[in-house]
């Protein structure tokens, strides 16, 4: 932590207290900071808390926020004050920030010791993550919810959908007590998952191996990194916004290596086509409720907000469903309308809720990500290199089809997710907080 303090002491304004001095202050908003910011939080939304919370202590301030570290200067009396400290945003903890924009706000509105709201503040922070149980549990029933999504019809293979998925969630577990880096985790879960999808194969037990395999896959995908990573690109910030979508991006790959290895140890691979069988309604609706229900504990969504998320992705994926189904909408289409629904949706819940925006609306859409392509695609990929120059135009037109599908998809539900929450944010970010003005 660097500290570059000059700041009067004298002329306190009525709002702080009188034995607060500068160097506490500034520690308190680089603590509300970090929290906020290294658990999911977007750029504006934690920008936005810590100025707040700087004015309701006498002080303005300035945040600045990059990949590796953030920096809060204070001004008051003609004096600066600034601390760096180091800050990474690889964490989705939305119980953990909802408590604290919480606490910030009943600040704000009803200034009381400042330390009072420091050991609160620590002790949100020093919160620990979901219960292995409920962790691994989830999991299970999020990657079987997709498998029945994607028409894994028969119950033996949702039954190894959910182990595989489960034994995944805990080998993350077990790995995070003994390393820090951050693609470990996805790499090992997938590399698990293939190697028990290469096993189905080689016994025949499925002719929907290819779900087996991808579906406990799904469940690692890090969406709320690339919303954020958009966001900030959308919003002006550039270098952030690049480091944001590069993290995500490099979580992707490790989850493409970790299941094309397991895959390969059983001789195995996906197919180039293989389309997904119709879902009836009600059981795509269910299954699409509880992939909510798992996205939400996976980023820690406290048990009496899950039920939000739940409707709102049950709807938008009802929508998705009549839109494919009736209306002949494209699978990018449906995407699409269904997003801008969750977003319009989203939007003024998650400021009500006090609930990162990211976390919140990729949970309500984690059933249309389109993990089957993005992993078809990067076995194609690996299959047309191998093949030196006897490339099969059947595989190269199934692999830029499934790349084209990836990519069309993914770019509808960052969109269609983003507009509302840039359209509507600055609105409702001023109702409802009072800022002033960022969404």
């Amino acid at each position: 932590m660097s500290h570059s303090v000059d700041i009067a002491a004298a002329a306190c304004p009525e709002h702080r207290s009188p034995d607060l001095n500068p160097e506490r202050a500034l520690d308190l908003l680089v603590m509300a900071a970090t929290l906020l910011f290294t658990n999911g939080q977007t750029t504006e939304r934690t920008t936005d808390c810590v100025e707040r919370l700087a004015k309701a202590l006498g002080f303005s301030a300035r945040v600045f926020l990059r990949w590796d570290e953030l920096t809060v200067a204070i001004e008051n009396g003609g004096g600066t004050a600034s601390t760096t400290v180091e800050a990474r945003p690889v964490g989705i903890e939305m119980g953990k920030v909802a408590a604290a924009t919480e606490l910030i706000d009943d600040f704000c509105d009803h200034v009381s010791a400042p330390e009072l709201l420091r050991s609160s503040l620590a002790k949100v922070q020093a919160r620990p993550p979901v219960s292995l149980i409920r962790f691994a549990s989830f999991a299970a029933i999020g990657a079987a919810a997709l498998g029945i999504i994607f028409g894994a019809a028969h119950v033996a293979s949702l039954l190894i959908i959910a182990v595989s998925a489960g034994l995944g969630a805990c080998l993350r577990r077990w790995i995070a007590g003994l390393s820090h880096n951050p693609f470990a985790q996805p790499l090992a879960a997938a590399l698990l998952a293939g190697a028990i999808g290469a096993l189905v194969v080689d016994i025949q037990f499925s002719s929907l191996q290819r779900l087996v395999a991808v579906c406990p896959c799904m469940v690692l995908v890090p969406g709320p990194h690339i919303l954020n990573g958009t966001i900030d690109l959308a919003r002006g910030r550039l270098a952030l916004g690049i480091c944001r979508v590069i993290y995500a991006s490099l979580i992707i790959f490790a989850i493409c290596i970790g299941l094309l290895a397991g895959l390969s140890f059983g001789g195995t691979n996906l197919p180039a086509a293989a389309p997904s069988p119709p879902v009836p309604l009600l059981y795509d609706v269910i299954a699409a409720g509880a992939a909510v229900a798992a996205y939400g504990t996976f980023f820690s969504m406290p048990w009496r907000m899950l039920p939000v998320p739940i409707l709102i992705g049950m709807f938008a994926h009802g929508v998705r469903w009549a839109l494919l189904a009736k209306a002949g909408v494209s699978l990018a289409g449906g995407a699409l309308i269904a997003c801008l629904i969750v977003g319009v949706i989203t939007t003024p819940v998650a400021e009500r809720l006090r609930l990162p925006y990211a976390g919140l609306a990729f949970a309500s859409v984690v059933s249309l990500i389109p993990g089957v392509f993005l992993f078809r695609m990067a076995d194609g990929l690996v299959e047309l290199v191998a093949s030196g120059g006897n490339v099969s135009s059947s595989l190269l037109q199934a692999t830029l089809a499934d790349g084209a599908n990836a990519f069309l998809i993914t770019l509808a539900i960052t969109l269609g997710l983003i507009l509302p929450k840039m359209l509507i944010g600055v609105r409702l970010n001023r109702r409802f907080t009072g800022s002033s003005g960022r969404a």
